[in-house]
Formats: structure tokens, sequence, C-alpha cells
């Protein structure tokens, strides 16, 4: 595949956006456009702006559809792409692809446009005259109330070059254009295809397409070079000029000091870009005598924040060795920038934006006076160009304002919220990977990664759909149906179901947790008198050794199948490390007992204070099959050999019974960083007499086992982190600690902790150690069982251990564990003994009403606390999140009769290769631009990919199509069903063939 885009001709384009419109009534996908009112617009240069945001120069702003889909989604500021004297082929060679990643924070290697300088004008102009023609027909606003600000670079040697010059001169004024001039031919040749649009409409389009400019250097240019352009662009070019600036303008120990103070730490640069760009001294002067220049000149002057920051590539994020970063981190780079910059200009100095901006923070941002704000990371993650519909309804009220100033005051005041705002703030471990360990498929691609990822694979976008409607006797039930414990996950379950959840890339997964323990308490008094046994299994009768929650959920789920069922428990109650362990702080006794009453239900029968002491005495009593179940309850390996320490499930059964009764003295030592070594901590912050509570942890905070949640909740406990530290010896009140430091990454991917040689010694009248338990074994060597090396039983797909009908489940089968993961064997467990079906509710994943999800996407929320709308995204419903992040609007929906869903066409001539689908598609590895079915604009480009895709033979409207399939190609009359194409390609095909002839080249 070529990573060359072509631009479309002008016809094409505006034949792709009537016709999209008229049978769709989107255009390049985007479905909400806001109406502007045409009378309420802020003054800017000698034009108008309706909102007063846009596009970022950028992928964005590269070629007019990007452009188009921005003024639809209501944009009204277009920073178009940065020009320079290198370009097309020779500049696309420089840039390694794939060049974009966001994420979380942007990151790019690429910077100006990939087009030549001529076509990037065309395209520019092209876009010019159809966002015009569109806000007349449409409605949109008025046809003047948006401004293209050309951006140039990046010295004045190039900047001088007849191309570039030529450039500017020509969007200075179009008239003479070729573009311009087709542009306007076309609209008049077509006037039949409008309502609104006349021959006297077409006539006062203007080619005077922009008279602004921004002046981008690259890092390291001279103070006195950019005073020399700005100057060029302002007395000879007669431009509203604004100046791009770095944020190196801090100074490395501020910019240094600001992203360590958020958790940014991972992200490296070094001093060289600090002392070799422009200095804020020579700044300061240097925007005083532009600024002067300007009002001499009748022109307006300010300063853009900022560039993109210069970080070094570490981890293998793109291939290239620096990348410079967007998105939140700059945010508040810019932000602090801004700052200083209104403070020294007493807010006399404009300020236009472009750092991290999205849908939660421009109002305050133009409040304070900044503006026009433009974005691009947002609008490269899910929701797409759509993100700035939100935005412009935002902005629906009158809307007048000229500049007047920028308020410092609020400037500081978003300053001060910056430092306490959680989304500027890296969480504590690094993110995980967002994507499902399958194979992105060629058809019918959507999923619900939520539910894959889950352990148990509930049917999570079911009964969040269920909870959202109030019928929570409905959303009970489908949990259920795979999930024999609902208050007890739907209290302290790990929800790795949030980490793959599409949400992620709005503001933070969807609380599928919470929105479970809603449908249990809400739905649990009508639920709980329905349920009942199912018809009696013939020739089964299980035993289960152990209460805790596999056995529970063994119970559970073998009674409703009609299994004779009975559970062995030696304690006096049930529910296990649950119920006996976790501290009433993470979980209440009510809801444990819950979750049991739901467990008794369906008939299964309970033995309390029974000691089993081997599976062989069950099987001679009669039962045919026996299911271990006894947890992970014995200590784990020694900190220090020979040294008194407290073991962690012996303190937290103390601490459950009797906080009071504790003894451990003024200062607490906890050793181990899991999610148990948290639950101590916090109990020992409980403890009666106890100050100070210390976790000693061999590694950083960063590479600590414990879940992301549980580290949060332990500092806000006060639980102090003593990291790097390696217990070595325990004398009286003194624990004696290696002091290490992080080596290469070890098996587990996590860096390996060295010695350092050097000690530290640290206070503690008690130390717990949270090491990790282990399985008690005598049960498994009295019933024959075989173990492993870990003293865990070797057992088969079905859990079946190497004696036969013996099963073992939850902890005590794979070592210590979440609840999520003993359910989830429970389950492997009874299909394998009954052939129960667990898929019963799947349905429920997905919506009658196809298009419902997708008119929920693209809009960011401030509350994601509520359990009144779950922000669900509707995956498996509907993805379609490759075409959404597409800047260039290269993958297409196809709407296939006969076929559910829509299929994704990925249009190989608009395609760049910038990677952005593949960052966001939900499958490990997925590409997009690469996986998917291909529509091909020329027999060159079809041969030079290796894509599985299509290509006409003849006209488009012909049934002879040259088509690929995993590798093998071949001519086929797509008109036939038996032609020998699969049965989804073909329907495919024909599909764009007749309803979406614009895909294809003029």
């Amino acid at each position: 595949m070529s990573d060359v885009m072509h631009p479309m001709p002008f016809d094409q384009l505006m034949d792709w956006i009537l016709s999209e419109y008229h049978t769709r009534g989107t255009i390049f996908g985007i479905s909400r456009m806001p109406r502007r009112d045409p009378g309420s617009a802020r003054p800017i240069f000698n034009g108008r702006l309706e909102t007063p945001f846009g596009p970022a120069a950028g992928p964005n702003t590269q070629l007019a559809q990007n452009l188009v889909a921005s003024y639809v989604a209501g944009a009204r500021f277009f920073e178009l792409k940065t020009v320079q004297k290198m370009d097309g082929e020779e500049l696309a060679a420089c840039v390694n692809k794939p060049c974009i990643l966001a994420g979380d924070e942007g990151y790019n290697c690429e910077w100006s446009t990939e087009l030549t300088v001529a076509d990037a004008r065309d395209e520019y102009i092209h876009a010019w005259v159809a966002c015009k023609l569109l806000a007349r027909e449409l409605g949109l606003g008025d046809p003047d109330g948006f401004v293209f600000n050309m951006s140039v670079g990046y010295d004045l040697e190039g900047i001088k070059t007849p191309k570039v010059d030529g450039f500017i001169n020509d969007l200075k004024d179009a008239s003479g254009t070729v573009a311009f001039n087709e542009a306007i031919a076309w609209a008049k040749a077509n006037l039949d295809r409008f309502n609104n649009v006349d021959e006297t409409f077409v006539d006062s389009i203007t080619p005077h397409v922009s008279e602004s400019i921004t002046e981008s250097t690259l890092h390291g240019c001279p103070p006195d070079e950019i005073e020399r352009i700005a100057t060029h662009l302002i007395c000879e070019k007669g431009l509203n000029t604004y100046i791009k600036c770095n944020p190196t303008l801090l100074g490395y120990e501020t910019a240094r000091g600001l992203l360590d103070s958020l958790g940014f730490s991972y992200i490296v640069f070094d001093r060289h870009h600090f002392d070799e760009d422009l200095q804020w001294a020579d700044a300061v002067p240097m925007f005083q005598r532009l600024a002067a220049l300007c009002r001499e000149r009748g022109l307006e002057f300010g300063v853009k924040l900022t560039n993109t920051f210069p970080v070094d590539v570490t981890r293998g994020e793109l291939p290239s060795e620096e990348m410079y970063m967007s998105g939140r981190s700059l945010y508040t780079l810019t932000l602090t920038l801004a700052q200083r910059i209104s403070h020294e200009f007493d807010g006399k100095l404009r300020i236009s934006w472009s750092g991290g901006a999205d849908a939660l923070n421009i109002r305050g941002l133009v409040d304070a006076g900044i503006w026009p704000v433009t974005m691009a990371t947002t609008v490269l993650k899910p929701g797409g160009y759509e993100r700035f519909s939100q935005i412009a309804y935002a902005f629906a009220q009158q809307d007048c304002y000229r500049f007047d100033g920028v308020r410092v005051a609020a400037v500081d005041a978003l300053v001060e919220d910056m430092h306490q705002n959680a989304r500027y703030k890296k969480p504590i471990k690094p993110v995980p990977s967002r994507h499902i360990d399958q194979r992105l498929p060629l058809m019918d691609c959507f999923t619900a990664p939520c539910r894959h990822d889950c352990p148990i694979h509930q049917d999570i976008p079911g009964y969040l759909r269920a909870v959202e409607e109030g019928r929570f006797a409905d959303a009970l039930s489908i949990v259920l149906q795979r999930n024999a414990l609902p208050f007890i996950t739907g209290t302290i379950c790990p929800h790795t179901c949030g980490i793959s959840c599409m949400r992620n890339y709005y503001e933070e997964h969807v609380h599928i947790r919470e929105f479970k323990l809603e449908a249990a308490r809400r739905g649990l008094a009508e639920v709980l008198p329905e349920l009942e046994a199912a018809p009696a299994v013939e020739g089964k009768k299980v035993a289960v050794i152990g209460g805790g929650p596999a056995g529970l959920s063994v119970a559970s789920f073998l009674s409703r199948a009609g299994v004779d069922v009975t559970v062995f428990e030696r304690q006096k109650t049930l529910g296990g490390v649950v119920a006996n362990v976790i501290p009433d702080f993470r979980i209440a006794a009510e809801s444990i007992a819950n979750d049991i009453e739901l467990c008794r239900a369906y008939g299964a029968k309970f033995e309390l204070g029974t000691d089993v002491r081997s599976a062989q005495d069950l099987l001679e009593k009669g039962f045919t099959d026996v299911v271990v179940a006894i947890g992970a309850w014995a200590p784990g390996h020694p900190v220090i050999e020979g040294a008194q320490m407290l073991d962690a499930l012996e303190f937290l059964q103390q601490f459950k019974a009797d906080p009071a009764s504790c003894m451990l003295g003024t200062d607490v030592a906890v050793v181990g960083a899991g999610n148990t070594a948290m639950d101590v901590a916090r109990a020992a912050k409980r403890v009666p007499g106890v100050k100070n509570v210390r976790l000693v942890y061999r590694r950083d905070r960063r590479n600590m086992p414990a879940d992301e949640e549980e580290l949060a909740l332990a500092l806000e406990d006060g639980v102090e982190f003593l990291e790097l530290l390696s217990p070595k010896a325990l004398e009286g009140t003194t624990l004696t600690c290696d002091v290490m430091r992080l080596g290469e990454p070890d098996a587990s991917g996590r860096r390996r902790p060295e010695p350092t040689g050097e000690t530290r010694e640290v206070v503690a009248t008690s130390v717990i150690a949270a090491v990790g338990e282990r399985v008690e074994p005598s049960v498994y060597k009295a019933s024959g069982v075989l173990l492993d090396q870990r003293g865990l039983p070797e057992v088969d797909d079905t859990l079946q251990t190497s004696v036969a009908h013996v099963y073992a489940v939850g902890d005590c089968r794979r070592g210590p564990a979440t609840v999520v993961k003993a359910i989830a064997d429970a389950a492997t467990v009874t299909e394998a003994l009954c052939g129960y079906d667990f898929d019963f509710c799947s349905a429920s994943n997905i919506e009658a009403d196809y298009d419902r999800p997708l008119a929920g996407r693209a809009t960011l929320t401030q509350e994601v606390e509520s359990l009144v709308k779950s922000r669900c995204l509707g995956c498996a419903t509907a993805c379609e999140t490759c075409c959404e992040v597409c800047p260039n609007r290269a993958n297409v929906a196809v709407r296939v009769p006969g076929l559910r869903q829509r299929q994704v066409v990925h249009v190989d001539g608009m395609c760049n290769e910038c990677g952005n689908c593949a960052v966001f598609c939900p499958y490990e590895g997925g590409r997009p631009f690469r996986d998917k079915l291909t529509l091909f604009w020329t027999r060159e480009d079809f041969d030079s990919s290796h894509n599985s895709g299509f290509l006409p033979v003849g006209e488009v409207e012909g049934s002879e199509y040259l088509v690929r399939l995993n590798g093998e190609v071949a001519t086929y009359d797509v008109d036939n069903p038996a032609c020998g194409l699969p049965k989804a390609v073909r329907l495919t095909i024909v599909a764009t063939r007749d309803e979406h002839p614009y895909l294809f080249e003029r």
C-alpha cells in the first residue's frame, strides 16, 4: 500500500459531500452540524468568527475534506497545515510512519504538509469554496463567518522562495488560480444540485482566502531570524501575524518540575532545546517591537501558544528518535506560559491557543480572553471531528465579543485548577494496553472490549443499558447469568473491563462495577423470590470443598443447572477470604450476606463446620465429582529468615474481628505492594495507637503490583510509600533495608530491582509481611493430586486434576487472585460437568436501534460518577472508531443490505498511513488501514499494496471487479452470488458501488 495521499478533484469532493448528505444526512461521517446565528460572530482581523475555535495546523487541516469536516462540525477558525520549501515526496520520505500516537497525551513525528505546496494551496482553496457553498446551502451560518489562517515555516530564505511566496500571494488573492476558478465554474454548472445557492451567491464568494498567518519556526531558530520572518510577513505581505512560541520559553527547570509534579516524569527530554530556543529575555522585547509594528500598519499581532514540545522516544512509541508532545501534558506547559506572558504584558498581548484544549476546558480559556483556540489531539481521539460539535453547541448563545485583553486573574485561576484537577495528572501506574488479544477481522469487526476482557465475559452493555432505563430486575438477571456474586464483585472487583473500555479515550472508563452494584441493590427484592432450582440432572451429585467465592459460585452455577450439589465449609460462616479477611471498610457484611443468599436460592446444600481432608472420602460417599475450592490461606515465604513478622491474613482476620485487639505499636512497616498489602496498610492505619504506616517495596510505585485504585486509596489514607527498599534484617524496632535501583526489565516486563550497596533503617514497632499467600497442600496430597513446582494442582482445560472427577477452582488452583477469576473457574467446571450455557443473555448487548449508540459519541462529560447515565458507547452494536478518528476520512462505514453491521471500507487514495486508526482500534495489532477491505482508485495503487481489496475493471457501475483476498488476486462478477467471493465481501463491494459511487476516483 502507498502512504501517499491523493487530493480529490473539486467535482469529486462536492459530489461526495452532496451525495452523502442527501442519502445519509451526513458529510464525511459528520451527523451533528450546529447551525450558527448569522448575526452573532466575534470580529477578528478583517473577518468574523462564529465560533472561536477550530483545528490546529496538523493532520486535521491537510486535505480539503478535513477542513470541510471541521466546518460542518462547528469549527470556524482554521490554522492551515504548515507549508515550507521542502514538500511533496521529498518531505514525505523524511516522515517515518506511523507518525501519530494520541492514545493519551499526543505525540507525532511529522510536521509540515506532505503535499506539494501547490497541491496544499489548491486543497485550501477548494475547502474555502466548499465551506462557503455549504454555509449557504445548509444554513450552517454566515458564509463569511469563518477564517482561514495560513501557517508557514521555517526560515526566511524558505519563505521567500517562489513556491512559498506564491502560496502566500495566492491565498491572499486566489482569483488568478486554476483551483479557485475551477471551483467557481463547477458551482455555476451544478446549481441544479442546490436549493439555496444561486449564481449571484457564487459570484459573491471572495477569492481572498486568508489575510492572516502564523509563523512557525524550528527549534533552535535564532531570535533575530524569528523577528526577520515576522517583519517580512507584516511589512512585505501585510498580514495579521501570530508567532508560534515553544514551551521551552518556560525554562528547563520549570518544565521538568511541572511535568514531574503531575506524574509525567517518564517523559524524557534534556536541556538542549531550552538552551538553543528563543529565550525569555529576547522574546519580551521582540514581541513589544512586533506589536508596535503591527499597530503602525493597522494589523493585529499576537502569540500562538504553543508549538508541540520535543521529547525523546524511549519506549518505541514512534519510529523516530524524537517526537513532539501535545494534548493534556502540553496543556499544563502552555497554560503556565500563558500565565507568565499575560502577567508580563498585563493582558494586552493577544494569545491564540493550541495546547491540549478540549470540550471540558475551552470555555475557561475563551472566557479568560484567550482565543481563537485550535485543537488537534482531542479530535484525533474517538468521536473525531464531531467533538467540535459539542464545543460549538457550548458557544451557541449570542457571541459577538471583540478581543479586549487577556484576563490575568482568570488565567491565574485556570493555573490553580490545573494543579488540582485530576484530568491533568497521570495515573500512578503505567496505562495498560487498551486492546483485546484478538486479530482484527476483515469483516464484521464490532466488539465490546469490556466484555472480552472480563474474566467471566459478562454481558456488560446489556446490563448497563437496563440500569440506565430503570430496568433493575432485568439488569440483575443479566448479571446473574454469568456472575454468581454481584454484590461482592460490584464492590471489590478490580474491574479489568474498565481497562479496555473505549470511554477511556474520552474522560475515563464507564463505571461498570458501580452499575453492577446498582443493579444488585435495586433489583434484589424483585429477583431473589423468583430464583429456583432447575429440573434435576440425573446421575450427577457434586461435592464442593470450601465455601469461599469459588465454592459459592460453583454451588450457584451447578444448582441453577439442576445438579445436586453440597458445599462443605470448615468454618462456621460462608464467604471465605471476603467474609473473614477483607476489612469492613472495603466491603459491608450485608453485601456478602446478599450474595450468599443468592447462591443458596437455587437449592444448593451447605454443611458448615465440616473439615474435609480428602476428595477421595467424598467420592467414596457417593459423590460423582468433587470440586476443591479451599482458597490460599498458608503464609507466603519468609521475607527475612528467622525474623518475627506478622502474617497479612492473620492480621486482617484479627483486625476484622476486633481492631482494638491488634497491638502494633506506633510505627508499622508493611512489606509488599499487592492488593493485600494495601488492605493491610489501610487497616493498620485504623488500629488504635498507630501513628505511622509505611509500605516497604523493592520497586517504585509505578511498578507495584497493586491495582491503581488500591494504591490511590492507600495514599489517601496516609500510608507512606518507601520505594526501592528491600528488607534485609529486623532487630528490635529497626528494619534494615537494602536501597535498590531499577535495572533492566524482568520476565514480567517490570524493571528488575538491583541493590546499590547502600542501606536504610526504618523504624518499625511491628512488621507485617504481605508478600503472597500459598495454598495449603494437604487436601491435594491426601487425594493423590499431582502438584507443580509452585505447589499448585496440575489441571486440564476443564480444570480437572490428575485424579479423575476431582477439579480445582479459585485461589487453590492458580494462587492468590481475584474473586472474578474464581467465578470464571466455577463457570468452566460447570460447563464441563453439565454443559450449562452461560450465553443466554448475550443478545442483550446489541441494541435494536443501530444509530442510537452512534448518536451518543463525541461528547465529553464532567459527570463521570453518575449512575443515571452510563456513558456507554455501545461498541457491541456499532464500533466504527477507525472511521471517527481518521483525519483524512479514509475509513468509511458502508451500510450493506443483508448484514447487521455496517462494514468498514478503507479508501486507499486518501490515506497516508499516519497510523491513528491503529492506535484506537480495539484489537491488539489491528491496523484498519491495512486490515480492512480496501477500495483502490488505480491499478498502480492496487498492485503496490498487499491489502485485501477491490478495484473496478472498467466502469464503476459495471459488475467486473478485481479483488484480492488473502494475497490471491482474481476478477469476479460481483452481481453473481455464486462468483466465489465470501458473502460479506461481495455484498460490501456491491453496496459500495451502488450506494457510494462517489468514493471511486473520477
